[in-house]
């Protein structure tokens, strides 16, 4: 996990996960229009998980 990828993940966190599939990309959109933190955490935990 690169720190441009954290920073993407703490300010817009769709943009952080976009590599990671379309699912990846909507579940983290919709938590962020949910409430931003709820977002900010599951890009977190995405880019976190080891492939």
């Amino acid at each position: 996990m690169s720190l441009l990828r954290v920073l993407l993940a703490i300010f817009f966190p769709p943009l952080a996960v976009v590599d990671k599939g379309c699912g990846s990309v909507l579940i983290v959109f919709l938590l962020t229009l949910a409430g931003w933190v709820p977002g900010v955490i599951a890009a977190l935990v995405i880019l976190n998980k080891q492939k």
